[in-house]
């Protein structure tokens, strides 16, 4: 089960460096914010960008919430858990955790969203070739040639979000 904890944005590595240490991995899977793989132009040169896809969450897999919330209220720096309600916490639904796993290459331990490859045809249709935009053509709103991102919105924590998705162009036809 996928939950997601609210923290002050810039403070996503230490949070997690500070689960690993102070909280048995017996309580959780795994712990980490998804970060994106993004192109962005400087002096005229394209230079590979990584930001956090959504900065200020930190998302965490358990099967036990309970216990893992008592031992992260003893966190200095740990704010909430999103989805509580008055007994219990409320996970990611499915199709959430869905969009989420489609987009991420977690074969690393660092789970970066990868750049998707997009053509452009001469009467400037876009093709999406690869990458983690390949299946999400209903989510796209709007692609952005100039500055190399797709706006994709999504549902995250039944509320439409838009986020950016870096794209590269491999051919004009």
């Amino acid at each position: 089960m996928y939950y997601v904890m609210q923290v002050a944005a810039g403070t996503e590595d230490k949070v997690e460096e500070q689960i690993k240490v102070m909280i048995g991995n017996e309580l959780y899977d795994s712990c980490f914010h998804p970060m994106r793989r993004m192109k962005k132009k400087y002096r005229g040169e394209w230079k590979d960008v990584h930001d956090k896809l959504l900065p200020g969450y930190v998302f965490i897999t358990s099967e036990c919430i309970q216990e893992l919330y008592r031992e992260l209220r003893c966190m200095p720096a740990f704010t909430k858990i999103l989805g509580k309600d008055i007994e219990s916490f409320t996970s990611l639904p499915k199709h959430e955790v869905e969009w989420l796993e489609r987009i991420m290459d977690s074969s690393d331990q660092n789970i970066e969203i990868q750049l998707s490859k997009v053509s452009v045809s001469e009467d400037d249709v876009i093709e999406i070739l690869s990458g983690p935009l390949k299946h999400m053509e209903g989510y796209i709103k709007k692609i952005d040639l100039h500055r190399r991102i797709a706006k994709v919105e999504v549902d995250f924590m039944n509320q439409k979000t838009l986020i950016h998705l870096g794209i590269e162009m491999v051919e004009k036809r």
